[in-house]
């Protein structure tokens, strides 16, 4: 009868190995959606996307959770990477494309919203690429204001200064636009 052999020792994931897989399972659509609402190229989010949890990987070792939690941390790394390509192609960044809605609103309905979209579409333009980026890491991303501080870089009482000023200028656009 054969012996089955144990795995070697070094096949048991350590801690940071299995916190990093976790953080990849829960963070890894809403870090897609993010990455791709700041580019705009679904093929150039999946390549930053995977760059930054390589990187993120190759790092996790060296998180300090003093600094923020695992997910802002990934976040941030995704938004250097992001920006880098970005810088890359040297273009702006944009909005992103309308999601799909399966639902059959009435005719009325469905010019009340277009109107909404087209208000907000408009608000959005004359937004500053970095209040586009704060409300991307808010809705797209679904970033708490405290991980969105971790990510640019600011206090978190200022980042939720600054998505608060720039949900209201958005609120005042749409408001004009009826």
């Amino acid at each position: 009868m054969e012996q089955a052999l144990a795995a070697p020792a070094t096949d048991v994931p350590s801690d940071a190995d299995a916190a990093f897989e976790a953080l990849y399972r829960s963070s890894r659509d809403d870090l897609y959606a993010y990455v791709a609402g700041l580019l705009r190229d679904r093929g150039a989010a999946e390549d930053v996307t995977a760059q930054a949890f390589e990187r993120a990987f190759r790092k996790r070792r060296r998180f300090d959770p003093r600094r923020g939690t695992m997910r802002a941390w990934v976040f941030g790394i995704a938004r250097n990477a992001a920006l880098d390509e970005l810088r890359r192609r040297k273009r702006q960044v944009e909005l992103p494309d309308e999601a799909e809605d399966t639902t059959s609103p009435t005719p009325e309905e469905s010019a009340d919203v277009a109107l909404h979209r087209a208000a907000l579409r408009t608000a959005m333009a004359q937004l500053t690429p970095r209040e586009r980026e704060l409300i991307a890491l808010k809705f797209f991303a679904g970033l708490s204001n405290p991980e969105i501080a971790t990510v640019v870089g600011i206090s978190e009482s200022n980042a939720g200064t600054r998505v608060h000023r720039v949900i209201e200028k958005l609120r005042e656009a749409c408001d004009e636009a009826h």
